[in-house]
């Protein structure tokens, strides 16, 4: 069965990519496996010769490439975003999937660009990239040693989507990440309003649960409305009972 309509919504992105080398062996590693949407995060300026030897016949894939200086805007047209990392600590989600977990997972979401994302070649995504993402991928590797090269880590994801991702039939459409981070504000308003955070690292951690859930569950537009109105409505109602008991001592 032909899974092209499923790959053709795979997006992989590059944030600070060290050496152009490598970005053209990621453009043959992705290519191998039929996909073709490559992103880069990044200011820096490349030796595009050592892209195209290590490319070969996939340098097309970097011609036609996009490119942002910041991931947030990267990704704010993405259905999910995925960060690529083995590293775990505070800061660093709490869900984690490997491979061909994530392509059950994304066999399952709607219509919308999926984009995984993979940091540069000496220290990897940092936290605050991380954060940027809907959830994590983790490749299982030897405790001995478990590093993988940049390269090597894109083809591996790339070819368990490849073999696992079934024939996309557009289902339902999901709302991109920009809409998710919107919904996210309405309900930290809402939860301000009720006197919920004690303080600024609270409204960060809660604002990163929710949208990270949001994402994670594919959600449509008619159902973050529906998520927005539980917590407005939850807003006026606590709004209202503080009147009322107001208007009681009086």
């Amino acid at each position: 069965m032909d899974n092209n309509g499923n790959l053709d919504r795979i997006e992989i992105v590059l944030c600070d990519t060290q050496d152009g080398a490598n970005i053209g062996s990621v453009c043959r590693a992705m290519k191998t496996m039929g996909l073709t949407h490559l992103t880069l995060v990044t200011d820096r300026i490349y030796d595009e010769e050592r892209i195209r030897t290590l490319a070969l016949h996939a340098y097309d894939l970097y011609e036609n490439r996009r490119e942002f200086t910041d991931l947030k805007e990267a990704l704010c047209d993405s259905i999910l975003s995925v960060a690529a990392t083995r590293r775990s600590g505070k800061g660093r989600k709490t869900s984690r999937v490997n491979p061909e977990e994530l392509a059950e997972h994304i066999n399952g979401l709607g219509a919308g660009k999926v984009s995984v994302v993979f940091g540069c070649e000496s220290n990897g995504l940092s936290d605050e990239q991380v954060k940027a993402c809907s959830t994590v991928v983790t490749i299982p590797t030897s405790d001995k040693f478990p590093s993988l090269n940049l390269s090597q880590a894109v083809q591996i994801i790339c070819y368990s989507l490849f073999q696992r991702l079934r024939p996309y039939r557009g289902q339902s459409n999901v709302v991109p990440s920009s809409r998710i981070d919107a919904a996210s504000d309405t309900c930290i308003d809402s939860l301000k309003a009720m006197g919920y955070f004690k303080n600024d690292e609270e409204i960060s951690r809660t604002r990163e649960f929710l949208t990270s859930i949001m994402e994670r569950a594919g959600m449509t537009e008619g159902e973050v409305q529906k998520m927005e109105k539980i917590f407005t409505k939850s807003q006026k109602i606590a709004k209202h009972k503080t009147r009322e008991q107001g208007e009681t001592q009086i």
